[in-house]
């Protein structure tokens, strides 16, 4: 049974609950360690997680565009890094002589240089399913074998930091809790930080409106105990995300966010960082990556998905300049697409696909990971590029290098393989 998100503390006929996140969790009736020095929390490592939803193709968002078996596969989806003056597209940024960068992700190439960007190609689940629900629910558990794993693997990482944690260590930008984030850990799930809000239950004779409070006569009104010697600290942090003026919120460096959900998030999680509230685990998603029909080259619907995903974190990264040794960010999909395009110039559910992992302690300016040739003998089920690295392995030294958890047995149960050396050791 999943534990569960919503927590209530009543004091005659009060019910505390939240409006624009996903559910008070039980950081109201627990003490939270402060870590505060001056008056602010310490600024700690934060893993940004980004799911893209859908099944992004990574063979075009990172082409090995000298595989001749991938040309004939898609006739009308192939790109190279040729520089053709008959090419009626632009074309691939090549980042080593065999793997090109999809043009639309040219603000991902000096981070690449720089090596702060690493890639990983072929990576996936063991799970064969091509059920987006399963395999996101799969890899976001961590547990790609097991339907009944109650929390999510980065749940499950902010429990393994040693320490309880404040209202603010783990928090998802989005309109729910994520599958990554269930679990006895408390977590947070902020659609939009202008919307933030506590609210209480009239107590009028209809019984169903709903009057606003401050988080200041919200407090002060609470008789019991519990609320006010544990909850202090989770009230202080929320009165402190109260006072963040986050409509007027100008990004450091000149940084320009994208106009998107996905740049709509990355930006308030940059501000949370930036506050200083003790976020530790930050969770942000992209959708539209299942690009059956009219998938496009240098245009088209994977096009502006890929621009999107790409200038929206280097936004992130941009302004958040005097974080840099403190930030990682990694992104994941659920599973690939076929290797042969099919007959809507789309391509279909597949099983391996790519991913990106962005920091100063990562081991960038490199495509990690093992792909064969893509001749039909080497091709998952005779159709799909093979899963040679186990995402969890992937996570799980990310996690460990970056968050400093050692108890990766833990965090991915049942899993014991090595790591790939995506991080700097």
């Amino acid at each position: 049974m999943i534990p569960s998100r919503r927590a209530f503390l009543k004091n005659g006929g009060l019910a505390l609950f939240g409006l624009g996140f996903g559910g008070v969790p039980s950081f109201i009736a627990r003490a939270a360690n402060s870590q505060k020095i001056n008056g602010l929390y310490q600024k700690n490592k934060v893993l940004v997680c980004i799911f893209q939803r859908g099944a992004m193709d990574g063979l075009m968002a990172v082409t090995p565009f000298t595989d001749e078996y991938l040309k004939a596969a898609r006739p009308g989806l192939f790109m190279t890094a040729a520089k053709q003056t008959t090419a009626t597209y632009t074309p691939l940024i090549d980042l080593d002589g065999r793997f090109g960068l999809h043009p639309s992700m040219k603000s991902f190439e000096p981070l690449f240089r720089e090596k702060r960007l690493a890639i990983v190609h072929g990576i996936g689940s063991p799970n064969t399913t091509r059920s987006h629900f399963d395999a996101q629910d799969y890899m976001e558990s961590g547990t790609p074998f097991n339907k009944g794993t109650a929390s999510g693997w980065l749940n499950r990482a902010a429990g393994l930091l040693g320490h309880e944690g404040n209202p603010f260590t783990a928090v998802s930008v989005t309109s729910a809790l994520p599958r990554a984030l269930y679990g006895n850990f408390p977590a947070l799930a902020i659609n939009n930080l202008q919307d933030f809000a506590l609210q209480t239950k009239s107590s009028n004779p209809t019984g169903n409106s709903m009057v606003s409070k401050s988080f200041e006569d919200l407090y002060d009104q609470a008789s019991l105990g519990l609320l006010k010697e544990t909850g202090k600290e989770s009230f202080d942090a929320m009165k402190a995300l109260k006072k963040m003026d986050t409509k007027n919120y100008k990004p450091a460096n000149a940084a320009v966010y994208p106009n998107s959900p996905l740049g709509n998030s990355l930006k308030q999680i940059a501000q949370l960082i930036k506050s200083d509230l003790g976020l530790e685990v930050a969770f942000a998603e992209s959708g539209g990556w299942d690009t059956h029909f009219n998938q496009g080259t240098d245009n088209g619907a994977f096009a502006r998905n890929v621009t999107d995903l790409s200038t929206a974190i280097s936004a992130f990264w941009t302004d958040l300049e005097q974080y840099h040794d403190s930030v990682t960010l990694m992104t994941m999909t659920e599973f690939g697409r076929t290797v042969k395009q099919n007959g809507t110039r789309g391509t279909d559910h597949g099983r391996a696909s790519c991913n990106f992992i962005l920091g100063n302690d990562v081991n960038g300016g490199l495509v990690h990971g093992q792909m064969l040739p893509l001749s039909v003998e080497n091709l998952a089920d005779k159709r799909d590029l093979a899963v040679t690295t186990d995402f969890r392995s992937v996570f799980s030294e990310v996690a460990a290098s970056h968050l400093k958890i050692q108890q990766t047995t833990s965090l991915f149960p049942d899993w014991d393989g090595k790591n790939i050396g995506v991080m700097r050791s």
